[in-house]
């Protein structure tokens, strides 16, 4: 067992060498039911908000960064948390809804959470950005990849990081990769919510920066059930290739439609053509699918299987719905704790977790990267495009699409 006595320096210590500390709390923890947290009661407490969905249409990756989020800190508390203190997480429940976010984000601020990890949908961030940036309180975005998420603030003013890849490095890569294989008439098929309208635009500005624009464009509203005249419309406009960016059932809607026209073009996106909604809706329609990732689900390496391993365990699962979201979600609450312990005078207020967070001085080796200077003043996204790998769906999973990723991926990328 991990000794909880642990000075700070040890703790320090075992956070950058996290693996030993991982598989000794893998091997004694007993299996937790998600998403309810267990109740942490100290009137020392540090409080930590967390908010996603975790009922409704996006409950299936925001319940998985839950549950990264809960693994990082009972790791943490079992250690000590933050100089003795233990971690509190405070979990709000935005049901992908911005009105219902707003409100929740307010009931976070109210309860004096120091900081906050969450938002898994772009247009539930964005109306609720500046409740944090206001207040001062630090928010970082695990899963929410809108590319105007973190742009909104200065950067030396903002508040707003993210451990996320965001959709202006995940569409110039998709695109690059697409016009390797020859595939440059593109239909563009977007989702009228703000994540729809935003990654149409990096789509169109990816295109753009190649001489390229799309042969067809379709937008639709969430819900919907059928494009059969959208993906006519595309298929006579020339296209050889379908690029969707959508959150939900729709990605399915658009494969199925695609094989029951007799329609043999590949269908390629951001990291939501890896969600379970896409997966088990579209069925053998999803196969060949290709998709930006962050993260996939193989033991590539230790520290990888044994986060596999240990979520399996806590979660009584076989695997994790939405794979990326549980990792970056671990990923951002070991980077939030890291920045605590850069606060060397102990006094944790907002500006301060802010500056140790651009200026963190010990490398975190995570479970998505290694990150070394995660984030500065001026950049606060975590994630650039070296960092992502192509993924393609194959029998109902998400593997590497090309062999040589996979061996890549035996080292964890660091930012460039």
């Amino acid at each position: 067992m991990v000794n909880k006595s642990l000075s700070t320096a040890a703790f320090l210590t075992g956070l950058c060498g996290w693996l030993a500390c991982t598989q000794a709390v893998a091997q004694s923890a007993a299996p937790a039911p998600a998403p309810g947290p267990t109740p942490v009661v100290a009137a020392n407490a540090i409080k930590i908000g967390v908010i996603c969905p975790f009922s409704g249409p996006s409950a299936d990756f925001g319940i998985p960064m839950l549950n990264g989020v809960k693994q990082a800190v009972d790791e943490i508390n079992s250690v000590g948390g933050y100089l003795g203190r233990p971690i509190q997480l405070v979990i709000k429940d935005d049901q992908g809804n911005p009105d219902v976010g707003l409100k929740m984000s307010q009931e976070l601020l109210n309860e004096k959470v120091v900081a906050t990890v969450g938002f898994c949908n772009t247009g539930v961030a964005a109306k609720s950005l500046e409740l944090f940036q206001t207040s001062k309180t630090p928010l970082i975005i695990p899963v929410a990849t809108g590319t105007p998420l973190t742009a909104k603030y200065p950067g030396p003013e903002s508040y707003i990081f993210r451990t996320s890849a965001k959709d202006a490095i995940q569409a110039p890569f998709v695109i690059d990769d697409i016009i390797k294989r020859g595939w440059t008439k593109v239909a563009i098929f977007a989702d009228t919510t703000g994540y729809g309208a935003g990654g149409l635009v990096d789509v169109e500005s990816a295109l753009a920066a190649r001489q390229l624009k799309p042969v067809h464009v379709a937008r639709f509203a969430l819900g919907v059930t059928n494009l059969e005249e959208e993906l006519k419309a595309a298929k006579a406009a020339g296209a050889n290739v379908i690029f969707s960016y959508t959150v939900g059932y729709e990605n399915a809607v658009i494969a199925k439609g695609r094989k029951a026209l007799g329609w043999a073009v590949p269908q390629v996106g951001a990291w939501p053509l890896s969600f379970t909604f896409f997966l088990d809706g579209a069925k053998e329609a999803a196969d060949g699918a290709l998709m930006a990732q962050t993260f996939i689900a193989e033991p590539s390496n230790e520290r990888r299987a044994s986060f596999l391993v240990s979520y399996a365990r806590r979660n009584q699962v076989k695997k994790i719905p939405v794979p990326m979201a549980a990792a970056q979600g671990y990923d951002a609450a070991y980077l939030l704790v890291y920045s605590l312990f850069g606060i060397r005078s102990g006094n944790i207020t907002g500006p301060a977790i802010k500056a140790s967070l651009e200026n963190l001085q010990r490398v975190y080796y995570g479970v998505v990267a290694t990150y070394e200077h995660p984030f500065s003043l001026q950049d606060k996204d975590a994630i650039t495009a070296n960092m992502l790998v192509m993924g393609m769906v194959k029998n109902g999973a998400i593997t590497f699409a090309y062999p040589e990723d996979a061996k890549r991926n035996l080292f964890v990328k660091r930012k460039q």
